[in-house]
C-alpha cells in the first residue's frame, strides 16, 4: 500500500513536471517573438534617424540657400536705390535702359517670390516631419520601454520556473531515492510479516482449539449450574452493579465543582445588574429623592428588588448537584436527581426575566420619551431592548435543554438515549449564544452610558450607577464565556460519560432502577467494608463479669452524681459572684487610696508655706470629699467602716501638726490594706478554683475547635487539589504554547531555508 501510494505520489509529480515544461516552452516562444519585435522596432528607429537626419541635412542647406537669396535681394535693391536718381537725370536718354531695368526687376520679384513660397513651404514640410518624428519617437520608446519590462518580467518567470524546476528535480530525485530505499525496508518487512503471519496462524489454529474445548466445557457448566441469567433481559440486566471507576467519578466531581464556581460568579453578576439596575430607576430619568418616579418604574423596581429570591435557588441548586456527586456513586442523567432542581430553580428566574421584560421595555421607551434623550441615546436604548429580548430567548432555551437532560432521571419516556448527545451539544450553542448577548449588552450598554455622562444634567450619582452597571455587566460577560468555554471543553467528557452504566445492555432503564442499583451498590460496598473490618479482641469472661458489676453501680449512683454536678455548678455560680464583689471592692480601695496619698502631699505642700487656716480648711474639704465617697461606695458594695473611722480622726485633729497626722493615717491605711490583702487571699483561693473548672471548659472548646480545625482543613485540602489541578492545566496549556511556539518557529526557519535555496 504504501508503495502504491508513493507511486502515485511520483506520478502527480511527473504530471506537474510536464505542464510546467509545456508552460516553459509557450513562455520561452512569447519571448522569442517579443525580442523579435524589439529588434523590428530598434530597425525601424533606426531608419527614422537617417530620414530625419536627411531632412535636417536639406533643411540647413535650404537656410543656406535663403540667406544667399536674402543677400542678392539686398544687393539689388541697393543697385535699385542708385539707379531711380540717375534714371531721373537720364530720364529722357535712358528709357531703353529703364525699360530693361523694369524687366529684370520684374524677373527677379517674380523669382524672389517663388524662392519665398518654397522657403516657406520647406519650412512648414520641416516642422510636420520634425513632429511626426518626435511623436513616433515618443510612441516607440514608450513601446521599447514596454516590451523590455515585458521582457525583464518574462525573463524573471522564466528563471523562477527553470529555479522551480531544478528544486522539483532534486525533490524528485531525493524522493526516488527515499522511496527505493522505503520499497527495500517494505519488502524485507513483508517478509518478516509473512513469516510472523504463519506463526500467527499456527497461534491461533492452537488458541481456537483450546477456546473452543473450554467454551464447550463452559456452555456445560452453564446448563448445569445457572438457574437465571439476568443479563438476558435489560430490566433485570439494569440492577446490575457497574464496575466503580473511581477516575471517571473524581473527574465528574471536579467538572461540577468548576460549574460551581463559574454559576456562583454568574449568579453574583445577575445578582449586581439587577440591583444596580434598581438603583438606576430611582434616579434616572427622574430622581425619586426630588420628585415622585412614575407608576411603571415604581412597579419595575418592585419586581427587580425582589430578584435574590429568584438568582438564589440557582447557586443552592447547583451546590446541591455538585454535593450529589460522590465517589461512591454512579454518576450518569439517570441518576442526578438533583438536576431536576437546578432545572426547576432555572425555569423560576426565566418566569421572573419574562415578568420583568415588559416593564423593562417600557421604561427604556419612557427615557427615549423624556427631554434629555437625544438621537443617539434614543438609538442605544433601542438597541439595548433587542439585547433584552435576546437575553430572555437564549435563557428559554437553555432551560428547555436542561429541562431535557434532567427527565431521565425523573421520566425514562421523556427522552430517548440516542438525543443525549444532540442535547448536550445543543447546550453548548445555548450557552455561546448567551455569551454573544451579553457581549452585545456591555457593549451597547457602554455607549450609553458614555453619552449619559456627556449630558449637562448628569449627576454624580448616576455616573457611578452606570459605572457599577458596567462591571457588572464585564463580570456576568466574563463569567458566561468561562461556562460557556467550560462546556465546549468539557463536551467530549459529557458524551462519552453517556456510556458509563450496566455491562452489556444499552443504559439504565428507568430513575427507579438506577436508584435500586445505587442501593445495591452501597450494600456492596458496606459488605466489603465489613469483610475488610479486623476483628476486635475478645474481653474475657472474669474481666466482663467485673465490668458489668462497675456498670450496674454506676448507674444506681447516677442520681446522686448528677445531685453533685448540681451543687457544684451552684457554688461555682456563688464563687463567681464573689469574685465580681471582691474585685469591685479591691479597685475601689485603690482609688482611696491613690485619693489619700494625693490629699497628704498636698497638705504638707501647704504647711510649708506656714498657713495653717488653710490647712484646717483643706481637712474639712477632705472630709467632705471623704464622705462622698463613702456615700458613693455604699451604694455600689457594702459598708465601709474605716472610711468614717478616718474622717473622725480628720475631724478631731485638725489642729495637730501635720506629721502626725501623715502617721496615722499611714497607720490606718496599713491595717485597711492588710485587710484586703486576705479577702483578696480568698478571692484567689475561689479563683484557682474557678480556674479548673474554665480548664474543664477549655477542653471542650479546645476540642470543639479541634473539630473545626479538621473540616477546615478538609475543605482547605479540597481546595488546594482544587488549585493543584487548575495549576497542571495552566502548565499543559503553557507547554501547548511553547510547543505551538516551537513549530511555529521551526515552519519559520524551513520556510526561509527553502527561499534561500
Amino acid at each position: 500500500m504504501a508503495s502504491a501510494e508513493l507511486q502515485g505520489k511520483y506520478q502527480k509529480l511527473a504530471q506537474e513536471y510536464s505542464k510546467l515544461r509545456a508552460q516553459n516552452q509557450v513562455l520561452k516562444k512569447g519571448v522569442v517573438d517579443e525580442q523579435a519585435n524589439s529588434a523590428a522596432l530598434k530597425e525601424q528607429l533606426k531608419m527614422k534617424d537617417q530620414s530625419l537626419r536627411k531632412l535636417q541635412q536639406e533643411m540647413d542647406s535650404l537656410t543656406f540657400r535663403n540667406l544667399q537669396l536674402a543677400k542678392r535681394v539686398e544687393l539689388l535693391q541697393d543697385e535699385l536705390a542708385l539707379s531711380e536718381p540717375r534714371g531721373k537725370k537720364n530720364k529722357k536718354s535712358g528709357e531703353s535702359s529703364s525699360q530693361l531695368s523694369q524687366e529684370q526687376k520684374s524677373v527677379f520679384d517674380e523669382d524672389l517670390q517663388k524662392k519665398i513660397e518654397e522657403n516657406e513651404r520647406l519650412h512648414i514640410q520641416f516642422f510636420e516631419a520634425d513632429e511626426q518624428h518626435k511623436h513616433v519617437e515618443a510612441e516607440l520608446r514608450s513601446r521599447l520601454a514596454t516590451l523590455e519590462m515585458e521582457a525583464a518580467q518574462h525573463q524573471a518567470v522564466v528563471d523562477g520556473l527553470t529555479r522551480k524546476y531544478m528544486e522539483t528535480i532534486e525533490k524528485l530525485q531525493n524522493d526516488k531515492a527515499k522511496l527505493e530505499v522505503k520499497s527495500q525496508t517494505l519488502e524485507k518487512e513483508a517478509k518478516e510479516c509473512r513469516l510472523r503471519t504463519e506463526e500467527c496462524q499456527l497461534q491461533l489454529k492452537n488458541l481456537h482449539d483450546d477456546l473452543s474445548g473450554r467454551l464447550e466445557e463452559s456452555l456445560s457448566i452453564i446448563t448445569e449450574k445457572v438457574p437465571f441469567n439476568d443479563t438476558k433481559y435489560s430490566q433485570y440486566n439494569a440492577l446490575n452493579v457497574p464496575l466503580h471507576n473511581r477516575r471517571h467519578q473524581l473527574k465528574m466531581r471536579d467538572i461540577a465543582g468548576q460549574a460551581l464556581a463559574f454559576v456562583q460568579d454568574l449568579v453574583m453578576a445577575l445578582l449586581n445588574f439587577h440591583t444596580y439596575t434598581e438603583q438606576r430607576i430611582q434616579i434616572f430619568p427622574i430622581d425619586s429623592a426630588i420628585e415622585p418616579i412614575s407608576p411603571l418604574n415604581q412597579k419595575f423596581s418592585q419586581y427587580l428588588h425582589e430578584n435574590a429570591s429568584y438568582v438564589r435557588p440557582l447557586e443552592e441548586g447547583m451546590l446541591h448537584l455538585f454535593e450529589s456527586i460522590t465517589e461512591d456513586t454512579v454518576t450518569v442523567l439517570e441518576t442526578t436527581v438533583k438536576l431536576k432542581t437546578f432545572s426547576e430553580h432555572l425555569t423560576s428566574y426565566i418566569c421572573f426575566l419574562k415578568k420583568i421584560l415588559p416593564y423593562q421595555l417600557k421604561s427604556l421607551e419612557e427615557e427615549c420619551e423624556s427631554s434629555l434623550c437625544t438621537s443617539a441615546l434614543r438609538a442605544r436604548n433601542l438597541e439595548l431592548a433587542q439585547d433584552m429580548k435576546k437575553m430572555t430567548a437564549v435563557f428559554e432555551k437553555l432551560e428547555t435543554y436542561i429541562h431535557l437532560l434532567a427527565l431521565p432521571s425523573t421520566e425514562p419516556d421523556g427522552l430517548l438515549r440516542t438525543n443525549y448527545g444532540s442535547v448536550l451539544t445543543n447546550v453548548g450553542a445555548a450557552l455561546h449564544g448567551f455569551h454573544d448577548v451579553v457581549k452585545d449588552i456591555s457593549k451597547h450598554y457602554s455607549q450609553k452610558a458614555t453619552i449619559e455622562h456627556e449630558l449637562p444634567t448628569a449627576t454624580q450619582k448616576l455616573i457611578t450607577t452606570n459605572d457599577c452597571i458596567l462591571s457588572s455587566l464585564v463580570a456576568l460577560t466574563n463569567g458566561a464565556g468561562k461556562i460557556a468555554s467550560f462546556f465546549s471543553n468539557n463536551l467530549d467528557c459529557f458524551i462519552a460519560s453517556l456510556s458509563y452504566g450496566p455491562k452489556a445492555a444499552s443504559g439504565f432503564i428507568s430513575p427507579l432502577s438506577a436508584e435500586c442499583m445505587l442501593q445495591y451498590k452501597r450494600k456492596a460496598a458496606a459488605y466489603m467494608k465489613a469483610l475488610r473490618k479486623p476483628l476486635l479482641e475478645s474481653v474475657p469472661y472474669e474481666e466482663a463479669l467485673a465490668n458489668r458489676r462497675v456498670l450496674l453501680s454506676s448507674t444506681e449512683s447516677r442520681e446522686g452524681l448528677a445531685q453533685q454536678v448540681q451543687q457544684s455548678l451552684e457554688k461555682i455560680s456563688k464563687l463567681e459572684q464573689e469574685k465580681e464583689h471582691w474585685m469591685l471592692e479591691a479597685q475601689l480601695a485603690k482609688i482611696k487610696l491613690e485619693k489619700e496619698n494625693q490629699r497628704i502631699a498636698d497638705k504638707l505642700r501647704s504647711t510649708s508655706s506656714g498657713q495653717g487656716l488653710g490647712l484646717a480648711q483643706e481637712n474639712a474639704t477632705g472630709v467632705n470629699a471623704a464622705g462622698r465617697e463613702e456615700a458613693s461606695a455604699k451604694a455600689v458594695l457594702e459598708p465601709a467602716h474605716s472610711t468614717s473611722l478616718v474622717s473622725i480622726f480628720f475631724f478631731f485633729n485638725a489642729n495637730r501638726s501635720v506629721c502626725s497626722l501623715a502617721d496615722s493615717k499611714s497607720v490606718h491605711f496599713y491595717a485597711e490594706c492588710r485587710a484586703l490583702s486576705k479577702r483578696l487571699a480568698l478571692a484567689e483561693k475561689s479563683k484557682d478554683a474557678l480556674t479548673e473548672d474554665m480548664k474543664v471548659a477549655g477542653q471542650n472548646i479546645s476540642r470543639l475547635q479541634d473539630e473545626l480545625t479538621t473540616t477546615k482543613r478538609s475543605y482547605e485540602d479540597q481546595l488546594s487539589m482544587m488549585s493543584d489541578h487548575l495549576c497542571s492545566m495552566n502548565e499543559t496549556l503553557s507547554k501547548q504554547r511553547e510547543e505551538i511556539d516551537t513549530l511555529k518557529m521551526s515552519s519559520k526557519g524551513n520556510s526561509k531555508k527553502n527561499k534561500s535555496r
